[in-house]
């Protein structure tokens, strides 16, 4: 208690050297970088002081408030319906910041700066989404974005604020109508895999249809050249026989031809083992009937050609 008596008997006998002091440290302020005081006094606005030490007249003098000039966000979620009749949840993003020159009118004219802003995004969400269907609102967000800001900037700005830029982030359809196109796209999906799995069904058939017929071209020309090179190899062992022997008719030759092809025929069966083959005919007088049918069929197609 001594002590506390102490230092009040000092204050009053030294107030006269402590009072300017005390009214020098209470008239000093400061203020942030990209912040500035709204000073007063006695209730009316004064000036605006900015960012650094400041100075203001003890009790008269009062700082009403701060204004920031960082740009800031705002993030506004807008409920509306389609021109189809879809409810979308819009998630717009409002970046703003004061004017350095109209403090006094962003700290003044509006007492709830982003409510305000909310109310003015909502109307102009909703004078623009009931116009579009829903594949069209998802093409033209960037559209309505700069309808919003265009708006916003026309009635802020007589507020002291300046809109730098809007953005809808987010476009959210009711829950039911998301799987709803979610079923249609799988469905649709589902119908463009069959489309890709039919053709391709097609092309393969189509394609071993066409090797098919290349195939049985190439078999039938293989036989034609065959049997081709059978009559010109007939033709030659005639030629040769009449030759050697002159005088000989063609029926004997081919006989003798048939007979020698006949007991080769015979020794390459009789060579292979465990075979079932049996010859028809496996006599000597039917091969001779044999024989003259094959000559009067070779007569016959030489005499048509």
């Amino acid at each position: 208690m001594d002590a506390l008596f102490a230092f009040f008997k000092f204050l009053l006998g030294h107030w006269l050297y402590l009072l300017p002091a005390f009214l020098l440290f209470i008239s000093l302020f400061t203020v942030e970088e990209q912040t500035v005081a709204i000073v007063t006094r006695f209730g009316k606005f004064v000036r605006v002081a900015h960012s650094g030490l400041c100075a203001k007249i003890p009790f008269i003098d009062d700082i009403a408030g701060h204004v920031s000039l960082r740009v800031e966000q705002l993030v506004i979620e807008v409920v509306t319906k389609t021109h189809d009749n879809v409810f979308v949840t819009i998630k717009v993003a409002v970046q703003h910041v004061a004017m350095r020159e109209k403090v006094f009118e962003a700290f003044y004219k509006l007492e709830h700066v982003n409510e305000q802003m909310e109310s003015y995004v909502a109307d102009a969400i909703r004078a623009q989404v009931p116009t579009l269907n829903l594949d069209e609102l998802f093409e033209r967000k960037d559209n309505i974005a700069n309808a919003v800001q265009n708006r916003l900037s026309e009635i802020m700005i007589q507020y002291g604020w300046t809109i730098v830029q809007t953005l809808v982030t987010d476009i959210k359809p009711d829950a039911k109508v998301v799987e709803a196109m979610n079923d249609i796209n799988a469905a649709q999906r589902n119908q463009e895999a069959a489309k890709a799995r039919a053709e391709a069904e097609r092309t393969l058939k189509v394609t071993a249809a066409r090797a098919e017929a290349e195939a049985m071209a190439l078999q039938g020309k293989g036989i034609a050249d065959q049997r081709k090179e059978i009559l010109n190899g007939l033709a030659a062992a005639v030629k040769e026989l009449q030759e050697q022997i002159p005088g000989m008719k063609v029926e004997d030759i081919m006989a003798i031809i048939m007979l020698n092809r006949y007991f080769d025929t015979l020794q390459e069966v009789a060579a292979a083992s465990n075979t079932n083959t049996i010859m028809l005919p496996n006599s000597p007088d039917a091969l001779a009937a044999l024989t003259k049918q094959v000559i009067a069929a070779m007569k016959a197609g030489a005499a048509e050609s």
